[in-house]
């Protein structure tokens, strides 16, 4: 029995927003990781993009557990002498809510030219608008 492997014109990628207001984090991140790269797909190749879109709506809600809130970390090295730069949770939620959500997916893909390009397949706002409303999303649950 031969392994199928889909052509680049068989794949249909769709369009799906997430409401991550009120959910957590890692939850959240581990079913938006699983769209991107199209393991939710009978069609999933390792090697292949047959992921879908996703635009992840309320960034600024996400809910840690336990004391995540204060005691968690970021961080972030330049390379330089000197260039360390740690960042709390709370933090980061005033600066730049977006990257809490892309940094949790960015640690649940591949790390290699293939991840990087799902990862670019990531739509992340902070608050409840998106500019994305021609490509038609659909409602994606996180439960």
């Amino acid at each position: 029995m031969k392994t199928y492997i889909p052509k680049l014109d068989e794949i249909e990628q769709k369009w799906y927003t997430v409401d991550v207001g009120g959910e957590v984090l890692g939850r959240a991140a581990t079913q938006i990781a699983r769209v991107l790269r199209g393991k939710n797909k009978p069609t999933f190749t390792p090697h292949m993009d047959v992921g879908d879109y996703v635009i992840v709506v309320n960034a600024r809600e996400v809910v840690f557990t336990g004391r995540k809130e204060t005691s968690k970390t970021y961080f972030h090295y330049s390379g330089y002498p000197g260039g360390a730069k740690w960042e709390t949770v709370r933090r980061r939620r005033q600066r730049k809510p977006e990257d809490i959500i892309r940094d949790a997916v960015w640690g649940m893909l591949p790390k290699n030219r293939l991840g990087r390009h799902l990862l670019k397949k990531l739509h992340v706002y902070s608050g409840a608008d998106h500019p994305h409303k021609a490509q038609q999303p659909e409602v994606m649950k996180v439960a």
